[in-house]
């Protein structure tokens, strides 16, 4: 592959650059400080709220912007400061409440850069854990409330994400082919037991567009790095597309490089190759 001169990076963050522990591991926050050096911008770009970010992150010096919800926000990390939104419309917000309220399942939103749950979900998680999920990222970083989908219909102007949990993988199917046929809205997945709700054109790939046009970055100085469907829009952006070996095999196929697993350090060795 043709070496492109690489000016962002744009990384998701679970699966990708955090491994299976949760964290960043030191090969990998070298490489990024390396980056940043050459006046490489390094860029979060994640499915997880502004609040569930991981505390890791705030104390590498030098990073500028973090993508989070999908795409529905733009971070400036040195101030906290909102400098984009694309949230869901609030009659799609409606839409989907109608559609889901009653079925049974895990219901969860994502409303100013903040996680929410329904309280007696978040009760049985703390009770008897999950089999399916990770209990303590869900007790951490979960708000619990009263009547979730209430609650997003009080909220429907602020909506980010609205994110759907299924034990069973074949409920997940079912589903996302009855959601996808709804108007104004974008069913993606970050993990294999869950599919994720946002705007009709809310997703990482446009969200980088903006910021990259607002910092004079081509697409062909974009190198993307991630491992599921969330992921795809910003890999198809990107002039280099990089999926970590434990990525979907959807994300594989559509990727330029496949770079070694998260537990072995695969962002910091394709930003080694491909940037430094």
């Amino acid at each position: 592959m043709e070496h492109k001169e690489i000016r962002m990076v744009a990384l998701d963050l679970d699966g990708t650059t955090l491994n299976s522990r949760g964290e960043i591991s030191a090969r990998t926050a070298k490489a990024f400080l390396n980056a940043m050096e050459k006046g490489v911008h390094i860029v979060i770009s994640t499915g997880r709220t502004y609040q569930s970010l991981p505390g890791q992150l705030f104390s590498i010096k030098g990073l500028e912007y973090v993508i989070t919800s999908n795409g529905a926000h733009i971070t400036r990390l040195k101030d906290g400061e909102l400098i984009y939104e694309n949230n869901l419309a609030p009659e799609a917000v409606l839409t989907v409440v109608e559609k889901i309220r009653g079925a049974g399942m895990s219901v969860e939103t994502f409303v100013g850069g903040r996680a929410y749950i329904d309280k007696a979900e978040f009760d049985q998680v703390a009770a008897h854990g999950s089999d399916y999920r990770d209990a303590e990222y869900i007790l951490t970083t979960r708000n619990p409330v009263v009547g979730i989908c209430d609650f997003m219909i009080e909220n429907r102007e602020k909506i980010e994400n609205i994110s759907l949990n299924f034990p069973d993988l074949t409920d997940k199917g079912r589903w996302y082919k009855a959601l996808s046929a709804l108007p104004g809205i974008t069913v993606t997945s970050s993990f294999i037991h869950n599919l994720e709700i946002g705007g009709a054109d809310t997703n990482k790939g446009r969200a980088l567009e903006i910021l990259m046009e607002q910092l004079s970055v081509q697409h062909c100085e974009l190198m993307a790095c991630g491992d599921s469907l969330n992921d795809q829009r910003m890999l198809q952006l990107a002039g280099i597309g990089v999926a970590v070996d434990n990525a979907s095999e959807e994300i594989k196929a559509i990727a330029d490089y496949v770079t070694a697993n998260n537990n072995d350090d695969g962002v910091a060795k394709a930003i080694e190759k491909f940037v430094l």
